[in-house]
C-alpha cells in the first residue's frame, strides 16, 4: 500500500506480534532490572510462521543480530516447533548469510527455503531440505535473486519471482563505470519462472514491459495455472497493479483485473472457483505520463468467480482493511489480519453469507497459517509486556496456547504497564492512542511525558510491545517517562472517514488531536505540563517539524525522516502521488497555497524547540533536503539543533550501530533539554 510509504518501518520491533502469557511473572519485581537499549538491540525476532499440511509442526525464523568480522550482521535463520508441544524448538537451517520464506511441501516431505549460500556474489535461490533433517540442496541456479515463490499443490513445481538479469553488454558497460543512468526509464521488471523439482529445471513463464511481478503467485489447484500481481511500472509513484492468470503450458497471461488503481496479494481458493484479492478502487483521472496517482482509501475483498469470469466486492460494507487474504480448507471462507483501533485482528469473510466475523479481541497478531484439514491454526503475536511469540489453536480462536519461548531474557527486565486511551479532540471528535507508563507509576504523580508520532500517515499505533522501534519506549519507562503514542485523524485503523480525515488538513485535525491528547493526560495528573518532548520519524518527522513551529510547549524534539517542505518534498521524493492524494492535486495555482501553508519551513520563524534531526543519507522516500532545510532554518535562527546523517541508510536505519546510535541519541538529546541532564544516563 503506497500510502504506507511515508512510515518508519525498519526497525524490526516495530511489528512484532501477541503473548498471552506473562513471561514477566516468572521473575519477581525485586529481581527485576530496568531496560537498556542493549536489550532491545538483542531481542530475537519472531518472522512469520508455517503450518505443515498435517498441522503437527510449525517452521518460522527468527532474526538477530550476530558478530561478522568486524560489524555487526542480521541473520534469520529457520526453526521448528511441534503443534503439541511435545519438543522444544530448535533451529534447523545455518547459512551463513542467513535462510528466509520457510515452506513445507504440499506432502510436508520437505522444508523449502531461500538462502544466497556460496560466494560474496552469490544470488539467492530456493534451497530443500528433508523435514526431518539433513543437507539442504539448492534446486534453482537463478541469475537474479529470487524474491519470492510457491509450491504447485501437486508438489512437482514451484513458481519463482526474479528481476530480469542485465545483458552482457550492460553488465561490461557497468564494470567500466560506463553507467549513466536515466531517471525514470532504464526499469528492469521482475518476471515468473517454474522449477521442476525433480528435473531441477526452470523454464520462464512470463516476460517483457508489460507488467513487473509484485509478491508471491498462488497456484490453482490443478496445478496448471497461478494467479499473480504485476504493476504496470516499477516506479512506486505509479499505482497501476493488476491480477493476472498464467497457464504454464502455453504461457498465455490474462488479465482479470478491472480497477484503474491498485490490486494485489491475489490467492487462489482451494476449490479452484474463486480468487480473492484485496484493491483499492481508483477513479482519479491519469497523469499526463499515464500513471495512476494514490487514493487514500481502506483496501477491499475482491472476488473473482473463475467460470464466468465476473468480480464481486466484497468489503463495500467493511470498514477494515483486509490485509493478506487467506483461504481456509474448506474454500468457504477468506480470512485475515485487520487493523481494528489499538489492536490487529483476525477476521474470516464467509463466500456464500457474505458476512464478515471477528475471530479475535483485544490482540495484536501479524499473522496465521491453517493446517490442510482446517482444524489447527497458528499465529504469531505480541503483546505489551512480551515480544513476537507463536501460538496454536483450534478455528474458533477460543483458547491459544503458546508454542515458542524465544526471548526468555526478558522475564528480567521491567516493563510499564499500557493503557489504550481516548479523549475528546477540539472538535468533540474522539480520538485513540495508546499510553505506556513508568515502571511503578504511582497515580496522582506527574512525569515527564515522550510523545511519539506515528508515520503514515497511514499508520496506526496498536497496545503492543514497546520494547523496540524508534524510541524504545520501555527504556523510557524503566527511567521514569510516560510514553504517548496518539492516532490522529488520518490514522489506518478506524475506518475509511478517520483514515481521509486529514486530506488537505496535514497539521490541522491531526496536530489538534495530538496536542488535546497531551492536554488530557496533563488533566489526568500523569504529563508534567513543563517536562515534554514530541519525536517522529517520516510523516511522524513532518509531525515533530511542524509541531515545532506551531507550539512551545516541548522542552526537546527529533524530527527523524521528516517532511519539513512539501514543496520541495513533490518535486524530489520517489512517491509524489501521495502528496498529489493528499494536497489536492500537483503543485499549481491553485494547491500550492496549501502545500506552503502546511510546510514547517513557512513557519519556520516561530520555532524555539531545540531540535534533534536524524536522516538516512541515501534516503529517497524523504531526501535529505528536506533535513537540511530544517537544519539551516533552525541554525540561523539561534535554535540548538543537530543535524545526524546515518551513511547508507535509505528512508528506515537498518544498520546494528546505527539503530544503537539512534536510540541514544534521541534520549541523551531529549533528556538533556527536558530534565537538565546534560545528556548523561546509564540507558545504554
Amino acid at each position: 500500500d503506497p500510502l504506507r510509504d511515508f512510515q518508519y518501518t525498519a526497525a524490526p520491533m516495530r511489528h512484532l506480534v501477541l503473548t498471552l502469557t506473562l513471561v514477566a511473572t516468572v521473575a519477581s519485581a525485586q529481581t527485576q532490572r530496568p531496560a537498556t537499549f542493549d536489550d532491545i538491540l538483542n531481542i530475537k525476532a519472531i518472522q512469520g510462521a508455517t503450518i505443515s499440511p498435517d498441522g503437527k509442526w510449525v517452521i518460522y525464523g527468527v532474526r538477530q543480530w550476530v558478530d561478522e568480522h568486524d560489524r555487526k550482521e542480521a541473520r534469520t535463520h529457520i526453526w521448528k516447533v511441534a503443534t503439541d508441544g511435545s519438543s522444544p524448538a530448535r533451529q534447523i537451517t545455518f547459512g551463513d548469510k542467513g535462510d528466509s520464506q520457510q515452506q513445507f511441501s504440499p506432502d510436508g516431505k520437505f522444508i523449502s527455503f531461500v538462502s544466497s549460500r556460496g560466494a560474496a556474489e552469490a544470488k539467492a535461490q530456493i534451497y530443500l531440505m528433508p523435514v526431518d533433517g539433513g543437507e539442504a540442496y539448492k534446486l534453482t541456479d537463478a541469475k537474479e535473486s529470487i524474491s519470492s515463490y510457491a509450491w504447485a499443490p501437486d508438489g512437482s513445481r514451484i513458481a519463482y519471482v526474479a528481476t530480469d538479469p542485465r545483458s552482457a553488454d550492460e553488465e561490461a558497460s557497468i564494470k567500466k563505470r560506463d553507467d549513466e543512468r536515466v531517471f525514470e526509464a532504464d526499469f528492469r521488471y521482475a518476471h515468473a519462472w517454474v522449477v521442476d523439482v525433480h528435473a531441477k529445471q526452470s523454464m520462464r513463464i512470463t516476460e517483457g514491459t508489460q507488467y513487473t511481478l509484485q509478491g508471491p503467485p498462488s497456484w490453482a489447484p490443478d496445478s496448471k495455472r497461478f494467479v499473480f500481481s504485476g504493476a504496470a511500472t516499477p516506479m512506486l509513484r505509479d499505482n497501476r497493479r493488476d491480477i493476472y492468470i498464467a497457464d504454464v503450458a502455453t504461457r498465455a497471461v490474462e488479465k482479470i483485473s478491472t480497477n484503474w488503481g491498485n490490486d494485489g496479494s491475489a490467492k487462489w481458493s482451494p476449490d479452484g472457483s474463486t480468487i480473492a484479492w484485496v484493491a483499492q478502487p481508483n477513479t482519479t483521472p491519469a497523469l499526463p505520463d499515464g500513471t495512476a496517482s494514490s487514493v487514500i482509501l481502506q483496501g477491499r475483498l475482491m472476488l473473482y468467480d473463475v467460470a464466468s469470469k465476473t468480480i464481486k466486492d466484497a468489503g463495500a460494507n467493511f470498514d477494515t482493511d483486509p490485509g493478506g487474504p487467506t483461504w481456509t480448507n474448506e474454500g468457504s471462507r477468506v480470512m485475515f489480519v485487520g487493523g481494528k483501533r489499538a489492536y490487529n485482528e483476525v477476521f474470516a469473510y464467509d463466500v456464500k453469507s457474505g458476512q464478515y466475523t471477528q475471530l479475535t479481541k483485544n490482540k495484536t497478531i501479524s499473522g496465521t497459517s491453517i493446517s490442510r484439514d482446517g482444524r489447527t491454526i497458528v499465529f504469531t503475536a505480541d503483546a505489551p509486556d512480551s515480544a513476537t511469540e507463536i501460538y496454536v489453536t483450534d478455528p474458533s480462536f477460543g483458547n491459544p496456547r503458546r508454542l515458542t519461548t524465544t526471548n526468555p531474557q526478558l522475564a528480567e527486565v521491567q516493563q510499564g504497564e499500557t493503557e489504550v486511551i481516548t479523549w475528546k479532540s477540539s472538535d468533540g471528535v474522539e480520538v485513540e492512542g495508546v499510553l505506556l507508563k513508568p515502571v511503578g507509576f504511582q497515580a496522582g504523580r506527574r512525569y515527564p511525558t515522550l510523545v511519539v508520532a506515528h508515520g503514515g500517515p497511514a499508520g496506526a499505533f496498536v497496545n503492543g510491545v514497546r520494547l523496540g522501534g524508534l524510541e524504545g519506549g520501555q527504556v523510557w519507562a524503566g527511567k521514569g517517562w510516560a510514553v504517548f503514542y496518539p492516532n490522529p485523524r488520518g490514522s489506518s485503523n478506524y475506518g475509511q472517514r478517520v483514515l481521509a480525515a486529514n486530506v488537505n488538513d496535514w497539521g490541522g485535525g491531526d496536530f489538534k488531536d495530538i496536542q488535546t491528547g497531551v492536554d488530557a493526560l496533563i488533566a489526568r495528573g500523569i504529563a508534567d505540563a513543563d517536562k515534554l518532548a514530541h519525536i517522529g520519524w517520516s510523516y511522524g518527522g513532518y509531525m515533530t517539524a511542524w509541531t515545532v513551529t506551531q507550539t512551545s510547549r516541548y522542552k526537546a524534539a527529533m524530527v527523524g525522516a521528516g517532511l519539513t517542505n512539501m514543496w520541495s518534498m513533490y518535486g524530489t521524493n520517489d512517491i509524489p502521488s501521495v502528496l498529489i492524494a493528499y494536497f489536492g492535486g500537483i503543485p499549481n495555482k491553485q494547491t500550492l497555497p496549501l502545500y506552503l501553508d502546511r510546510s514547517a519551513m513557512s513557519h519556520i520563524d516561530k520555532a524555539k524547540t531545540p531540535t534533534l534531526i536524524l536522516h538516512g543519507a541515501n534516503d529517497e522516500r524523504v531526501p535529505t533536503g528536506q533535513a537540511y532545510e530544517m537544519y539551516r532554518g533552525l541554525k540561523d535562527r539561534g535554535v540548538p539543533t543537530e543535524l545526524v546523517f546515518y551513511p547508507r541508510e535509505g528512508h528506515g536505519i537498518t544498520e546494528y550501530y546505527h539503530q544503537k546510535d539512534r536510540l541514544q541519541r534521541i534520549y541523551d538529546w531529549v533528556t538533556k533539554y527536558t530534565l537538565g541532564t546534560g545528556g548523561t544516563t546509564t540507558a545504554r
